[in-house]
C-alpha cells in the first residue's frame, strides 16, 4: 500500500512544504497519494547543496561507494514487494512486470557497487620522438560534479536507477526530476538513501511541474544533464542547456526482421513480449516487424493468434498481460494514428479497442509508411507487419526512419547478422531476439533522433567523469 503522503528530499532530508501533487492510480483514475511539490527556491536550493558536495564526494574512496550501494541493493531486495505494488499502481505496470523492473532496479544497484571500485587510469610512454624522450603521461577519471537528472514515467525505477547509481559509483552529487505522473519510486530511492552517510548535499529528489523545472537544465552550475524522455523535450533541453555535457536518450520506433529461416514459434513468443510488454510503453518497443514474404502469412497467422489471447485489464491482477497507457490522452493519440492508417486502407489484423486508458494489443497491415504509427514513436500496444523479398531491402526499410535506437534481428545465417550490425543506423543490433532486449550493464542508446551518449553503468560512468592529465619529466 501506498502511504497517504510522500516528502521530496532536498539535499538529502526529507522535506513536506505541501502535498500538492496528486499521483493518481493509473488503472482507475483515483489518487492513490500525494507528494511535496518542489518549486524554483528549492530547486536552486539543491543545486547549491549539489555544489558544495562536490569535493567530499569527489573524496569519498571507492569501498565507502561501493557500501552506499550495496546499502541500496540490501534495502530494496528486502522492500521489493512493496517497491512492485506502488510501481503497479503509480505506472499501471502490470504486477508481474513491476517485480520485473524491481528485479532489474537491484541489478543496476549491484552492477554500479561491482564498477565503483574498478575505475582505472592508463599510462602512455611518450618517447616516441627525441623532443618527448624522457617524459610519461598518466591519466585517472575524476567525477565532473554536480549533473542533473531528469527521468521519464514509463520505467520509473529503473530509468532513475541508470542515472543516480553510476553518479553515486564516480561519486557526483545530483538533483533528480522524477516524473511526476511517477515519482513515488524514485522518492522510495530517495528514502533509502537518506539512510546512508552521503555527504550533505549529495543528492536531491525533487517532483516538480515541467514549467517550473528550469533550473535542472539551465543552471550553470551543473556539469551535466542526462535526460531521458521524449525527442521534442530532449533536443529542446540541449539547445537551452549551455556549456554542460548533454546526455540524450529518446524515443524509437524499433523494427524486427523476421528472416525466412526463423524458429516462428521461437519468434512469435518473443516478439509478443517485445511489441505488448507494459502496454507497449518502452523506447525500444518493437513497433515496426518486417517479415520474410516466404513465411509472411504464417507467421502473421501465428502472431494474431498469439496476440488475441493477451489478457488486458486490472494491472493488481496476476494474468493480466496488457494494463492501461498513462494516461486517457495517450491512448486517445494511439487510438487516433489507428484510425489514420485505416483511412488509407490500412487492415486492423486483431485489437484496435480503447476505453479509457486501455487499448487492446493491436497489430495493422498493409500501412502507408509516411503514416505517424510508422514514421513516429507510438508509445503503445501497437505493432505494424510488412513482408519483405529480400534482406537488403529489409535493412533499407528499417534504415528508413529518423530514429536509430535497437533493432531485433531473427536469423541463423550469421553472415547476414554481421551484415545487419555493419548496416543498421542504430545504436544497437539484437541478434535471435527483440530490440527490447536489454541488460544493464551493456552500453546502450541510440543515434540520430534517438539520442546522444550511452547508458548501462560502466559508459554512463565515464560521461560522469573526465581524463586529468599528468606528465612527468625524467630528471636530469
Amino acid at each position: 500500500m501506498l502511504k497517504s503522503e510522500y516528502p521530496y528530499y532536498l539535499a538529502n532530508r526529507p522535506l513536506q512544504p505541501n502535498t500538492d501533487l496528486a499521483v493518481t492510480d493509473k488503472y482507475s483514475g483515483e489518487t492513490a497519494t500525494c507528494v511535496a511539490l518542489a518549486d524554483e527556491a528549492a530547486i536552486d536550493r539543491a543545486i547549491a547543496g549539489a555544489v558544495a558536495a562536490e569535493a567530499p564526494m569527489r573524496k569519498l574512496p571507492g569501498y565507502a561507494r561501493q557500501a552506499v550501494l550495496q546499502h541500496c541493493v540490501d534495502r530494496f531486495t528486502a522492500r521489493a514487494e512493496e517497491l512492485a505494488q506502488a510501481l503497479c499502481i503509480e505506472a499501471g505496470k502490470p504486477i508481474k512486470d513491476s517485480r520485473g523492473e524491481v528485479t532489474r532496479l537491484i541489478e543496476t544497484f549491484k552492477i554500479a557497487a561491482e564498477e565503483a571500485v574498478r575505475m582505472t587510469g592508463e599510462y602512455q610512454p611518450l618517447d616516441r620522438s627525441p623532443r618527448t624522450q624522457g617524459y610519461t603521461a598518466t591519466w585517472k577519471p575524476v567525477p565532473v560534479g554536480a549533473c542533473s537528472f531528469i527521468s521519464p514515467f514509463n520505467f520509473p525505477l529503473n530509468l532513475a536507477a541508470h542515472k543516480i547509481a553510476p553518479a553515486l559509483a564516480v561519486g557526483c552529487p545530483f538533483v533528480l526530476k522524477p516524473a511526476s505522473l511517477t515519482p513515488i519510486g524514485a522518492l522510495i530511492i530517495g528514502e533509502t538513501l537518506a539512510g546512508t552517510e552521503l555527504p550533505p548535499g549529495a543528492f536531491s529528489i525533487l517532483p516538480c511541474r515541467r514549467d517550473g523545472a528550469r533550473l535542472f537544465t539551465e543552471d550553470e552550475r551543473l556539469k551535466l544533464l542526462s535526460f531521458t524522455g521524449s525527442p521534442a523535450v530532449g533536443w529542446d533541453l540541449k539547445a537551452k542547456a549551455g556549456k554542460k555535457k548533454v546526455v540524450l536518450e529518446l524515443g524509437g520506433n524499433a523494427a524486427c526482421i523476421v528472416d525466412e529461416d526463423t524458429d516462428l514459434t521461437d519468434a512469435v513468443e518473443r516478439i509478443i513480449f517485445g511489441a505488448f510488454y507494459q502496454s507497449g510503453q518502452s523506447c525500444i518497443g518493437v513497433q515496426r516487424i518486417f517479415v520474410h514474404a516466404r513465411i509472411y502469412e504464417s507467421f502473421k497467422a501465428r502472431l494474431v493468434e498469439a496476440t488475441r489471447t493477451l489478457v488486458m485489464g486490472d494491472p493488481k491482477d496476476e494474468n493480466t498481460f496488457i494494463g492501461p497507457m498513462i494516461s486517457a490522452k495517450e491512448a486517445v493519440r494511439l487510438e487516433s494514428w489507428i484510425q489514420s492508417a485505416v483511412a488509407r486502407n490500412a487492415v486492423v489484423l486483431c485489437g484496435g479497442r480503447r476505453q479509457g486508458a486501455m487499448l487492446a494489443a493491436t497489430l495493422l497491415e498493409n500501412v502507408p509508411a509516411d503514416e505517424p504509427i510508422c514514421r513516429e514513436e507510438a508509445f503503445g500496444p501497437v505493432a505494424v507487419l510488412s513482408a519483405f523479398d529480400t534482406f537488403d531491402n529489409a535493412l533499407a526499410a528499417v534504415n528508413d526512419s529518423p530514429f536509430g535506437l535497437q533493432t531485433g534481428i531473427f536469423t541463423r545465417d550469421i553472415y547476414r547478422a554481421q551484415r545487419a550490425w555493419d548496416t543498421l543506423d542504430v545504436g544497437g543490433v539484437i541478434i535471435g531476439d527483440v530490440p527490447s532486449w536489454r541488460a544493464d550493464q551493456m552500453p546502450y542508446g541510440g543515434v540520430k533522433d534517438s539520442g546522444l551518449g550511452r547508458e548501462g553503468i560502466r559508459f554512463a560512468m565515464e560521461d560522469m567523469t573526465e581524463r586529468r592529465l599528468m606528465v612527468v619529466r625524467e630528471l636530469p
